[in-house]
């Protein structure tokens, strides 16, 4: 058995990697070392430090064909990960995450369907991205699929999502993987395409394969130098830098945050486990947290003033709530999230403290963040 990780040397696949190499696992990992990720000097990348020694690495593009055909060579397994993954930079940088995102996965199948190969099982990294709002509660109607949110109420502050049926505000309710999907952002429509392809070639191929769909993940090794993706790090890094942070609509948006060792625990399962075949499923804490609980409990575990505003800003792209219902990852893997927040938070905590004093974080990303996403007309500001 060998294991090619795309995006190996990134924050879920070089925990994945190491999971797989305890295993006594031979493990290949494909990854571009991307700046925005690793940053300028990826020798200085924790995440990539962490899997050396422990995997063959091949330093290639998912999109560049053959460098994906020299990583595949003598591989039974593949986990798909290689992805651009910023929600608010997709609506804006469209050309590249259809790229990197729906060619790079083309290209990976291309070469299972068009050489020979050992390939028997590809895990794909799919998201709740693709679920759009996912499933809410309507006081009249009872469950129901919101669309997305109108961007005149989201002018008026109005940023609740509503019944389709009858334009009430909804409450939130855990979404299962037989929710349609409904993405609402470029990167959540190529998360959806990554999936499809995945699911339909394999299946054309006879190759089992399975679509784990992430929801918010956290934990030691989330990037701290990308300022375009993972709130916590994000926040993270600007309260250490000393900057204020904008606080997207009302801050009582909600999101599952479900920490890094869960989620490999999950993949793994999935990887391995007997009888999985063309199965979709949610990987999550099956609990949902607000952006302001987010915000009181840095401030809490830094011990330091937070200076935040609650600006009533939006961005195009982005949802109001989304938590999983995770039964078909406790039934089909065995696994549940062990997780709880505030435990994660102070692991999560504790690292970064750690991680700034080896590389201070770079003051000005995150505002750089904001500018590029307001002058492109995606951050919309009050």
């Amino acid at each position: 058995m060998r294991v090619l990780v795309t995006g190996g040397a990134g924050f879920i696949g070089s925990r994945l990697v190491e999971r797989l190499a305890e295993a006594d696992i031979a493990v290949t990992v494909l990854d571009n070392l991307s700046p925005q990720i690793h940053g300028s000097d990826p020798d200085q990348s924790s995440t990539f430090d962490r899997i050396k020694g422990k995997a063959e690495f091949v330093r290639g593009d998912v999109r560049d064909r053959a460098a994906v055909e020299r990583a595949l060579t003598g591989v039974t397994h593949v986990v798909h990960l290689a992805a651009e993954t910023g929600t608010g930079q997709s609506m804006y940088r469209v050309a590249h995450y259809c790229d990197v995102n729906v060619h790079g996965t083309g290209v990976l199948l291309d070469l299972l369907s068009s050489k020979r190969h050992d390939v028997q099982r590809v895990l794909v990294a799919s998201s709740r991205a693709v679920y759009g709002e996912g499933s809410a509660s309507c006081p009249e109607h009872g469950l129901v699929m919101p669309g997305q949110r109108l961007e005149r109420n989201l002018a008026a502050g109005d940023f609740e999502a509503k019944c389709p049926v009858c334009g009430r505000d909804t409450e939130p309710a855990p979404t299962d993987e037989d929710a349609p999907m409904k993405p609402v952002s470029v990167y959540a429509i190529t998360k959806q395409a990554q999936e499809l392809l995945v699911m339909e070639t394999c299946k054309a191929l006879g190759i089992a394969a399975v679509a784990l769909r992430f929801q918010n993940v956290y934990g030691p090794g989330q990037s701290l130098v990308n300022p375009y993706t993972g709130i916590l790090s994000v926040f993270s890094s600007a309260l250490l830098a000393g900057q204020p942070l904008n606080v997207f609509e009302d801050g009582h948006e909600s999101r599952d945050f479900v920490f890094i060792d869960d989620v490999v625990e999950a993949s793994f399962a999935a990887l391995l486990r007997e009888g999985l075949e063309a199965n979709v499923i949610n990987v999550g804490s099956g609990r949902r947290t607000s952006v302001l609980d987010v915000v009181h409990a840095l401030g809490a575990a830094y011990g330091k003033p937070f200076d935040y505003a609650i600006t009533g800003d939006y961005r195009v792209g982005d949802i109001r709530h989304n938590y999983a219902d995770t039964t078909r990852m406790r039934e089909m893997l065995d696994v549940q999230a062990r997780w709880h927040l505030q435990d994660g938070l102070a692991r999560f905590f504790a690292w970064v403290l750690e991680e700034t004093r080896r590389m201070p974080v770079r003051p000005s990303d995150y505002q750089v963040s904001l500018a590029e996403a307001a002058e492109f007309g995606v951050l919309k500001r009050k």
